[in-house]
């Protein structure tokens, strides 16, 4: 007959644990995860076990099991090396009609533990006929499932709701973050920025309404009120609005602006930090924005307004006479009075430089220069927006592993 599953609520209730050993120490964190009173009853424990124990987390007696230990518990977990324990301890909750799991024996146990996991507030639980591997598998891909979205059920009581201001990362949709991928499976409405992991929308079913919110320099453009606009229209629409951003909303993403306004206008919203490209895109390059004894501090630099502009609020003297590493977003065009205004207030010309446009997609490329030839190396290259500039010494970082590998391919 196949088991009848059930989700215990163990919170405050004591569960009984034979047994200090691996299983044991499996078993545990999920039981405390739980809410469960633990008493563990065994000779011996294992360290991680000792450490909860330490922690006040669980109850150890450090004895054998004796007839009684089953009394006023909840929920009993057998699971010594010994058979005969394990047997003893089976049949005393049987007599008392509490369950009892045996680890060793199965076809013996009166419940099984499922092979389980947790996505959001979703739990997922697995019983293969007594066959843990094989339960194990089946978890661990419905587990993926749920959370790359592939398995997301877009309508359920517990829908969201207002919207969700997801950060996409810097560009390779695999780099979006689980819960984000998770929100935009649920959406209704998808406002996507020009910047945005794209190739996700066409994963989105197709009744998924997609709003283009791009900002693209020196042409088309959707102002930023017009955005604001979108989202306060389909919320009260009752649709469950996912804004999509490049990077992470809260770095030169506008994200705040976007939350005062749903906030003006009662809206909730959820905020899903996302992988920033001043961290990702260098890495992409293997460039560190530190490294120890080279950079002990990194400056990212929204460049939209060249140095000397009264718009600017940067302060590129301090800039100039700092050592760190200087990450500059959207600097492309005013990258020459960039580097004259870093050498003017204290940096070297050649301080190195890399340039990486395109970062974390397949278009992928690199180039490294100093700041007194960059600009150049950017015109004959023909470098475009979307790129990232690195300005410091851990730009050298790279090149070194480069020569290194290089090296490592050359015979003796």
């Amino acid at each position: 007959m196949p088991p009848y599953l059930l989700g215990l609520r163990l919170g405050g209730r004591r569960v009984l644990v034979v047994g200090g050993g691996r299983v044991a120490q499996r078993r545990v964190p999920a039981l405390l995860a739980a809410g469960a009173d633990i008493t563990l009853i065994a000779p011996e424990v294992t360290p991680a076990l000792d450490d909860l124990v330490a922690d006040g987390r669980i109850t150890w007696h450090a004895r054998p099991f004796e007839t009684g230990d089953c009394d006023g518990v909840w929920l009993v977990q057998a699971v010594t090396d010994d058979a005969k324990v394990n047997e003893a301890v089976a049949a005393e909750a049987e007599a008392r009609r509490v369950w009892c799991v045996r680890a060793d024996d199965a076809e013996a146990s009166a419940a099984w533990t499922p092979a389980s996991g947790q996505v959001g507030e979703t739990t997922v639980g697995v019983l293969a006929g007594g066959d843990p591997r094989r339960a194990a598998g089946i978890r661990d891909a419905v587990v993926d499932g749920l959370r790359d979205a592939t398995l997301e059920a877009r309508h359920s009581r517990t829908k969201p709701t207002g919207v969700a201001l997801v950060g996409g990362g810097p560009g390779d949709p695999g780099l979006i973050t689980v819960r984000g991928r998770q929100l935009l499976a649920q959406a209704d409405v998808v406002i996507t920025d020009r910047l945005a992991p794209r190739e996700l929308l066409d994963e989105l079913p197709a009744d998924v309404e997609i709003i283009d919110a791009a900002k693209i320099p020196y042409g088309r453009t959707v102002t930023q009120d017009r955005i604001n606009e979108h989202i306060v229209e389909q919320v009260a629409l009752g649709k469950f609005v996912v804004r999509l951003k490049g990077g992470d909303p809260f770095v030169f993403g506008r994200g705040g602006e976007e939350v005062i306004h749903c906030a003006k206008h009662g809206i909730p919203v959820l905020v899903v930090p996302g992988i920033t490209s001043a961290v990702a895109v260098p890495s992409a390059a293997g460039i560190p924005v530190t490294h120890r004894g080279v950079a002990q501090e990194f400056h990212v630099v929204s460049a939209h307004v060249a140095p000397g502009d009264p718009a600017s609020t940067v302060d590129w003297e301090a800039l100039g006479r700092s050592h760190g590493t200087l990450v500059l977003l959207m600097a492309v065009e005013r990258m020459d009075r960039i580097a004259a205004s870093l050498m003017r207030y204290g940096r070297s010309s050649d301080t190195p430089v890399a340039v990486i446009q395109d970062g974390t997609l397949p278009g992928q490329r690199a180039l490294t220069a100093t700041l007194g030839t960059v600009t150049e190396e950017m015109a004959a290259s023909g470098v475009r927006p979307p790129a990232i500039v690195v300005v410091g010494d851990v730009v050298t970082v790279a090149q070194q592993v480069d020569i290194i590998r290089a090296d490592m391919g050359r015979d003796p």
